[in-house]
Parts: structure tokens; sequence; C-alpha cells
């Protein structure tokens, strides 16, 4: 079995391979040397997968392991002295109420489990409640969950993530101060005053679900890690949904876009036929687009389409250099002019008029707002003649552009 060290290494000699036959055709391959590319690029997209799948995971080891569970407890009062006792034995219930059902729950713990009851609000700003609910999860359920999220979706990995214990309304300041600066002063005059430029965004609750999960009798018995299971699969739904709204929310009845709300920094000047629809000196000027003020930003990078990098990675610089570099460093990302290159397949694809890449520092220019309380349904009579059970998960969030000027948008011409 390969180290991830060794499919980097792989990675780095098909990469080579490839620039052989770009330079060796003068970025124009032909029939052999066109299908060799394309097959050498397949397999470089597959080699980077599993790549960033398995620093996924590491990653995910690691932050699993050092979860501050501090404050999270399952909804319906407060932890008892013996708190971490109590976290545990909901942790166990739990367990059993997703195999078996309350019915066939010790009564204890049928009240037990009862009492972490959530009614699902009415609305995305919690006012009211309904009869529908769920259940709230424990803490080892939802740290899957978020994580699982996290792994579906770039923007949440990337963007400020504030949680909140509610879903009320949230007013969320944002800031553009960038066009104030100081002034001389003569001596013996007073101080002129100068407001900080902020604005307001509002952060809503808007209510995600994962759809329905159907799973057999089956797999409830058979699989000692169905609880783990379960939460990985309600939070890959989830995380893909939100990371969709988080990049290209239209910010009407859902979330607003980072994408939707980013300025304009350069217009396409390259043609479809000769670049991809992305010139060399689009990315420079892209680079060059953002405020000087975040240029000494450690968080700045590229994020866009798949079909971006599929293009820039047969860009050169005016030296014959590709722009694109490919990492053999563990944990060190591959990177376009010296900045890491995140893939957001929610982003539009290369086309006429497509914003397809962004730059700049994403976790300064957006926030995602969660709610903390996490719920789950088990419907079991619904669909008992399948001899199946129905699982599926609330989540409520909401997100915003709190400072448009720390991220610049790439758009192609209409015409390319």
């Amino acid at each position: 079995m390969p180290t991830l060290q060794d499919l980097r290494e792989q990675r780095a000699n098909i990469w080579s391979q490839m620039t052989e036959i770009m330079d060796r055709t003068g970025n124009a391959p032909s029939g052999e040397d066109a299908a060799a590319y394309d097959r050498a690029e397949k397999e470089l997209d597959q080699i980077g997968a599993q790549i960033e799948r398995g620093e996924r995971h590491e990653a995910q080891a690691r932050s699993l392991n050092r979860v501050d569970r501090t404050g999270v407890v399952p909804a319906g009062g407060d932890e008892s002295e013996d708190g971490e006792g109590d976290v545990e034995r909901y942790t166990n219930v739990f367990r059993a109420f997703l195999r078996d059902g309350l019915d066939e729950m010790p009564r204890e713990d049928r009240q037990f489990m009862r009492s972490r009851f959530v009614a699902n609000p009415k609305n995305a700003a919690g006012v009211g409640t309904g009869s529908a609910g769920g259940y709230a999860v424990p803490p080892a359920f939802r740290d899957i969950f978020i994580e699982t999220m996290k792994m579906y979706g770039p923007m949440l990995n990337e963007a400020e993530i504030i949680e909140t214990a509610t879903g009320a309304n949230l007013p969320w300041p944002t800031n553009d101060d960038t066009g104030n600066v100081g002034a001389l002063l003569a001596e013996n005059t007073q101080v002129t005053e100068q407001d900080v430029t902020l604005g307001t965004a509002s952060l809503d609750a808007y209510m995600y679900t994962s759809k329905l999960v159907r799973v057999s009798l089956q797999l409830l018995q058979d699989r000692p890690d169905f609880d783990t299971w379960l939460a990985r699969k309600l939070g890959e739904r989830i995380g893909r949904i939100l990371n969709a709204h988080f990049t290209t929310g239209t910010g009407t009845s859902q979330p607003d876009g980072i994408v939707t709300s980013a300025t304009v920094g350069v217009t396409g000047t390259g043609s479809f036929a000769t670049t991809g629809g992305i010139a060399g000196d689009n990315l420079i000027d892209l680079v060059e687009a953002l405020d000087p003020a975040y240029g000494a930003s450690n968080n700045l990078k590229f994020m866009g389409n798949q079909s971006v990098r599929k293009a820039v990675r047969k860009l050169k610089d005016g030296q014959g250099r590709y722009m694109w570099e490919i990492s053999l460093q563990n944990g060190v990302p591959d990177s376009l002019l010296g900045y890491p290159f995140l893939v957001n397949n929610d982003m539009a694809a290369l086309a006429a008029s497509s914003k397809s890449l962004l730059f700049g520092d994403i976790r300064e220019a957006y926030v995602a707002r969660i709610v903390r309380e996490l719920t789950t349904m088990r419907l079991a009579e619904r669909y008992a003649d399948y001899l199946q059970v129905g699982f599926l998960a609330f989540e409520r969030a909401d997100g915003t552009m709190q400072n448009a000027n720390a991220v610049r948008v790439f758009q192609t011409t209409a015409t390319a």
C-alpha cells in the first residue's frame, strides 16, 4: 500500500511527463500526444484525489482526538455534577435509540431520551415551536457530523465559523474601512473625527435537512459502528448543500454566497480556443486586484472550479515556466503563483461570463453561522413493510460576506 509520500512522488513524475508533452508540442498537443496528455492528466487527478482524501482523514483524526467538548451538552437541561457521566450515558442511550427505537428501550432510558427532544422551530428566527421535532445528538455524534460536513464542504473549512446556542436573528457587523486614512495634526489643533466604516448584515438560521436516509434492519443489526456511519452520511449531505449556498447562494431565502457578493477584480482576456478561457496575465491581474492591505495575509488562496484548475495547469509565465507547482511536502498543497488552489465545484465551470475563480482571504471575507443544536429523527413505522428505518437530520445555518475587500473574483469575457 503506497504511503502519501509515495503518492506525491508518483504525481510529481506524472506531472513531469505532462510538462514534457506540452513543452515538446508548444502547448498544443495533438494525436497521440494529446491522448497521452489526457491519460496522464486523468491519472494525476486520481492520485491527487487519493492524496487529498488521505490528508483529510489524517486531519479529521487529529481533530477528533483533540475536540474540546467543554460546554457542549445534550439539549434539555444543564449538565449535572457528574456531567461527563451524563454525556456518556446519553451517548449510549442515543446509540440504542438509533438501533431499536424508543419502544424497545427501558422506561428510564425512554424518559432520559425524551428529555432531549427538540421541537423544530416554525421559522428561521426560532420564534414559536411546532409539534414535530427530533432528538438532540450527543457530542461524539455531532463531532463526526461536523467534521464530515467540512470534508464535503470547502467553505466550511475556509470561512469564519461561529456557533450559536439558538437560531435567533443575529445582526453581524461588516467592515470596509480601507478608504479612511489618518492625517497630519498641527500644534494646538483639535483632532478631527472619522467614524469607522461599518455596515450591518443579518445572520438568520435557515433550516437544512439531510433528506431521508433509509436503512435496512440488517445494516442496523450487523454494523457495530452504525451511529458513526449515520453521522457521516447525514453530515455529507448537509455539508454539500451548505457549501453550495455559502458559495453561490442568492441571499434571498438562503445564505448570501461569497461568489455572489464578491467584486469582479478582473474580466478575462483569454479565449477558450487558445487558453481555455483564462490567461496567465489574468491570474496576475486577479492577485493585484486585491487591496494591498491583505497582501501580507498568510491565508491568501485561489478557489475555483475544477475546470479552472485544468486550464491553469497548462499556463506558463514569460520565462516559459509553468505557473502550477506540484507539492511533494506533507500538508503543503499544490500552488498557483505560490498560493494554494482550493477546488470548489459549486463555483461555475469555465464558460462565457462565468465567475469561476476567486482569490483572497476567504476567512476574512466570509462568515458562516451554525446553530449548535443538531437534531435527528427516526421513522420506523413509515417503512416497516420494507424492513427499513428512515433517518434524517436538521441543521440550521446562514452565511454572509463580512469584508468584501478581502476577496476578488475573476469573470470570463462574454465573447471568449
